[in-house]
């Protein structure tokens, strides 16, 4: 039996949710428009299927559950999440992965802007955003930590994979990159190194991963060559402050 979202406030559906995964251990929402907070702090063993658009803040404080959005989704999906597995058949708003601790979020379209902004991690909480097309302006901003993959697949002549102040006050963690790209979109504390043999063996694993769930060829996505973007130091606005 699956819920029927559609015109209903958010705090209705959210409630339905709840009250069918006290029973089994996955709800299925269909006809969503725009109700947020589905699956915020969703716990581990627990699975959403969600049919339509999810409204902002989905799975956010996300805890070890997965949800699997067939279709677009808005801002801040996954903000501060701690784990688990979002899965978007789709595009998404700005701000995806806001603050995200661990866990995976694949996305097969493109993300908006500010994506993966201040991701962190920490011992073996290692947080990973994947992207099948493109990414808006400040992708990686002030990002503390994890890895996010950028495939730059279908895009038309003249599309760029990311817009401008590309990983804006990074200082962790590391964007894996396929194809050319603006450089100059970059910010001026980055800079672009080839994978290690460590980088290609994690790489491969999103990359499979991400095949099967959207259908996509490994063997053209692997044909491009990757690179990665880190930060030249772990301190990028050091010379803003002043010693006593």
């Amino acid at each position: 039996m699956s819920i029927e979202a559609g015109l209903q406030r958010y705090e209705t559906v959210n409630e339905m949710i709840s009250a069918e995964l006290s029973k089994k251990n996955k709800a299925v929402v269909k006809d969503v428009n725009g109700q947020r907070y589905i699956g915020c702090a969703l716990d581990k063993g627990k699975t959403i299927e969600v049919y339509g658009t999810p409204g902002n803040d989905m799975a956010c404080y996300l805890n070890g559950g997965k949800i699997v959005v067939y279709g677009n989704c808005q801002d801040a999906v996954g903000n501060t999440m701690n784990g688990g597995e979002i899965i978007v058949h789709g595009h998404s708003g700005d701000a995806m992965g806001y603050g995200m601790r661990d866990g995976i979020i694949m996305i097969k379209d493109n993300v908006a802007c500010r994506g993966g902004i201040h991701m962190k991690e920490f011992e073996n909480m290692k947080p990973v955003l994947v992207i099948g097309q493109n990414a808006g302006s400040f992708l990686g901003e002030y990002m503390a930590g994890g890895t996010i993959v950028l495939l730059g697949l279908g895009l038309k002549r003249g599309e760029k994979l990311f817009g401008t102040h590309c990983a804006s006050g990074m200082h962790g963690g590391k964007i894996f990159v396929r194809g050319s790209f603006p450089k100059e979109n970059l910010s001026a504390n980055i800079k672009v190194a080839n994978l290690t043999d460590e980088d290609k063996k994690e790489l491969n694993g999103y990359v499979k991963k991400y095949c099967k769930y959207f259908g996509a060829d490994y063997n053209e996505i692997m044909a491009k060559p990757f690179k990665k973007l880190v930060p030249a130091t772990s301190r990028p606005y050091a010379n803003l402050y002043t010693a006593n």
